[in-house]
């Protein structure tokens, strides 16, 4: 009997049925049980070998190494990350926007800054914030689409994912990036504060100029920590604008809070760094502490 291989890409999982991209379609697969053995989970964004035999359903036989991975939503070989915040309703929230950089910077997945909602309140000075640090920084207007060219131009022949809170504007930005999807847009929840279109699932949509972009569900504010946790000690690595002053403490275990001689508090003192980035790392570091305290008394 014959057998044919395609190499693809998973587009999206629905109930053990994956769908995935090969240069001529799209293949509707199921997966090999020995993936399930070896905890393996297949999602989008995996390149895979799907194994094709007449009048059987096609099976994904090999999973090729992922780049990077995130557990909930479950993405794998994401380029970059499209935060996507609102300049009203719900406002800027610097510490959840941190909190994302860090987690995305941690799995070596570049973190990109989309304002939405320009129109209504100026964000410039929050912008500043990222740019300051190396961050590229998009402004998009849902109304006109104004923005939108920028944003296909970056994104171009990458892998990359829509993240951010319920009702900041992804179904917009979603639309203008495929005009055909329509995906359903509507008023902020004022109790919810969130969009009454929410995406249950991950999906990867294909852009004309290449490369996927990945819709993935919005969030409330207390569920930024699914995408990741990053222990205490390695928080410094994820805050790029401490990279140059690591190694330079008095102390070699130095976590940069309130020791002496600590050359990233002395860098905060001079300006050279953001004081709202700076608070979310000791925000942060005091979650990460309490947590492990935590894990520790379970134990």
């Amino acid at each position: 009997m014959k057998n044919d291989k395609f190499e693809g890409i998973i587009t999206k999982a629905v109930g053990g049925n994956y769908y995935v991209a090969v240069s001529d379609g799209v293949l509707c697969c199921n997966a090999r049980g020995l993936f399930r053995k070896e905890k393996i989970s297949p999602c989008a964004g995996d390149n895979v070998i799907v194994s094709v035999t007449e009048n059987t359903v096609p099976l994904i036989c090999d999973i090729k190494e992922r780049k990077n991975h995130i557990i909930r939503p479950p993405l794998a070989n994401l380029d970059c990350a499209l935060l996507v915040t609102s300049a009203v309703d719900p406002v800027p929230n610097t510490l959840v926007t941190d909190k994302l950089i860090s987690i995305f910077e941690s799995k070596h997945i570049e973190p990109v800054i989309v304002i939405t909602k320009q129109d209504l309140r100026d964000c410039e000075e929050f912008a500043q914030i990222y740019r300051s640090c190396g961050f590229k920084v998009f402004y998009m207007d849902n109304p006109t689409g104004k923005g939108i060219d920028e944003i296909k131009s970056y994104v171009s022949g990458k892998l990359s994912a829509l993240i951010g809170n319920s009702g900041v504007g992804k179904s917009s930005l979603m639309n203008h990036l495929f005009p055909g999807l329509m995906a359903d847009t509507g008023d902020i929840s004022k109790k919810l504060g969130r969009g009454r279109h929410t995406t249950r699932q991950v999906e990867l949509f294909r852009l004309d100029e290449g490369g996927y972009i990945a819709d993935t569900p919005g969030f409330s504010t207390v569920e930024v920590s699914r995408y990741g946790f990053i222990p205490k000690n390695e928080l410094q690595y994820s805050f790029r604008e401490f990279s140059e002053y690591l190694g330079k403490c008095r102390f070699r275990d130095c976590v940069h809070l309130k020791e002496t001689g600590c050359a990233v508090t002395e860098a905060l003192g001079k300006g050279h760094i953001s004081t709202s980035r700076y608070d979310s790392y000791v925000k942060m570091c005091e979650e990460a502490e309490k947590l492990n305290e935590w894990e520790f008394k379970e134990k």
